[in-house]
């Protein structure tokens, strides 16, 4: 007849131990990669808006869209970042967005909302030029 006993108290916490092991690892390297993800779709989405802003400038005679709606021609998911053209902020993907543009000129920048969303801060500015700090 087999003796059916459970796990010993050692043997459960060597398991805990290891899964706790894990954890100190893995959960550092999930985070970096949500930063660094973060960081890549907010510098993707300034420059996409700056392009979008450059190719209705081109198609324009040279003037800069006023409105959030102008630019949706040129760059569909324009409204998700920029909630106006005025300066009124948007929240996506732990980043702050702020858009603002007139016939003459334009600047958009991407902050992050904290260290774990992200470290680095994007703008875009009048012909195209890409900045981060």
């Amino acid at each position: 007849m087999k003796n059916n006993r459970g796990m010993s108290l050692v043997e459960i916490t060597v398991i805990i131990a290891i899964i706790a092991l894990l954890g100190t690892v893995l959960i550092p390297k999930l985070l970096n990669a949500r930063r660094s993800s973060n960081e890549a779709g907010a510098k993707a989405a300034v420059l996409s808006l700056s392009t979008a802003v450059e190719n209705y400038a081109v198609s324009h005679n040279g003037k800069y869209p006023v409105s959030v709606d102008s630019l949706k021609e040129y760059f569909t998911s324009a409204g998700e970042y920029c909630v106006d053209l005025n300066g009124k902020e948007s929240e996506v993907m732990g980043y702050r967005y702020a858009c603002t543009a007139n016939n003459a000129s334009y600047i958009f920048t991407a902050t992050p909302l904290n260290a774990d969303s992200g470290r680095v801060n994007y703008s875009a500015s009048t012909g195209g030029v890409l900045t981060s700090s």
